[in-house]
């Protein structure tokens, strides 16, 4: 019973990450928005809603992009790369393009991994005017020194950044506090497994008595988080515990990032779990590099957050590290609130 029970939760998750799988998402934009509207299909989900341009603490939110196609054809009219491929070709934050280049002049905006030839790379630039194309380097290899047609049909325009939150109300209105970014395109473990958890843990808590309140954030990297804490500042006194998702879909070790506190309660209720987990695991000390911990945690907050991951990424995720990330996450939540 137990294995069917876990097949079972398993291939809830799987279907979820099968779902998103091919949305194009960023930090703003119509991929954030879909994927929140399909969540909202298995979890009651608020979608939040701040127009470029509103400042946040010293950031600002960025004018919103989206992307409706991008490839750079040949000479035959082949598209030797192709974003409608996989959505990993173009660059996240690409300026709008279209004409035709030489291969050298098309040569600066290409990227790939060398060490890694078949790998296609995931590169960025959601802070600074540029725009590329990210492909195997086996494929780049194989262009030849002609003219290309190269088109991206993207626009950024004023919008907004969209991030979701459900927020399940308990005895007290003390709170934990459950995030996990949903700004990356067709990436398995980073970190379609962290949303597929965060979702699993909001319907498995909805279900029971509840002594603390809890509120899961479905939010961009970086930019979101710290949009959050700018527009609920009120609520951060009520947070007395938190645990940020990522990369929990993999075969690693699992990895636990401590507060920057380092002695919060929720450190020692961590390392209980997982002292009596029978996994192999990690404590790690808090440094300001990551994800969103280092926002939750940051000196004008000091929130005690901690992050869990597997310690190898990018990997596909599978039924097996699903489930035991989900089930320690649903240990460790009762820990925290006996």
């Amino acid at each position: 019973m137990e294995a069917l029970k876990r097949d079972s939760l398993g291939s809830s998750m799987l279907d979820l990450m099968e779902e998103l799988y091919p949305i194009c998402r960023s930090i703003t934009g119509e991929g954030v928005r879909e994927t929140l509207r399909l969540i909202q299909k298995r979890i009651p989900l608020e979608m939040r809603e701040v127009p470029s341009g509103t400042k946040v603490f010293d950031w600002t939110v960025p004018l919103e992009w989206n992307v409706t196609d991008a490839y750079v054809m040949n000479h035959e009219g082949k598209r030797v790369i192709d974003f409608k491929a996989n959505n990993l070709h173009l660059m996240s934050y690409s300026l709008p393009v279209r004409g035709k280049m030489s291969l050298g002049e098309l040569r600066p905006h290409l990227f790939t991994l060398p060490d890694h030839p078949e790998w296609i790379p995931y590169r960025t630039s959601y802070y600074k005017d540029n725009w590329g194309f990210c492909l195997r380097h086996t494929d780049l290899e194989r262009l030849s020194d002609t003219e290309y047609d190269v088109v991206i049909d993207s626009s950024l325009q004023p919008g907004s950044l969209t991030y979701g939150e459900s927020y399940l109300p308990g005895e007290s209105s003390d709170e934990i506090l459950i995030s996990c970014h949903v700004c990356h395109p067709s990436i398995c473990n980073d970190n379609l497994s962290g949303i597929s958890v965060a979702v699993k843990l909001a319907e498995a808590m909805a279900t029971r008595p509840r002594r603390y309140s809890y509120r899961f954030l479905f939010i961009p990297g970086t930019i979101g988080s710290i949009t959050w804490l700018a527009q609920n500042e009120q609520l951060v006194p009520c947070i007395k515990h938190g645990l940020v998702l990522t990369g929990v879909g993999d075969a690693g070790n699992i990895t636990y990032k401590k507060s920057r506190q380092g002695n919060a309660e929720i450190d020692r209720a961590m390392a209980h779990v997982l002292r009596h987990s029978g996994e192999p695991s990690t404590i790690i000390a808090f440094f300001p590099y990551g994800y969103d911990e280092r926002q939750y945690c940051s000196p004008g907050f000091d929130l005690p957050r901690w992050m869990f991951h597997a310690d190898a990424a990018w990997s596909i995720s599978g039924v097996p590290f699903l489930c035991g990330q989900f089930g320690l996450c649903q240990r460790r939540v009762p820990v925290s609130v006996v």
